[in-house]
């Protein structure tokens, strides 16, 4: 059975930028804080992506 597009999860949407002008100095350092944790979950997922390619790479590295 092939396999269909619309039997795929669609990627997530990009978030609608916020107006910036309309946060506190507090509600700004707290959504840098919470951006900041997010760039982190992303960058460990970059890492344990390569880590697992790197392992594919070389399981499946010709000789």
């Amino acid at each position: 059975m092939p396999l269909d597009a619309d039997d795929l999860d669609p990627k997530p949407k990009a978030p609608k930028p916020v107006s910036l002008d309309l946060l506190s100095v507090d509600e700004l350092e707290a959504r840098i804080a919470q951006l900041e944790a997010e760039i982190g979950r992303c960058r460990e997922a970059i890492g344990r992506k390569r880590s697992a390619r790197g392992a594919a790479d070389t399981f499946f590295k010709k000789a």
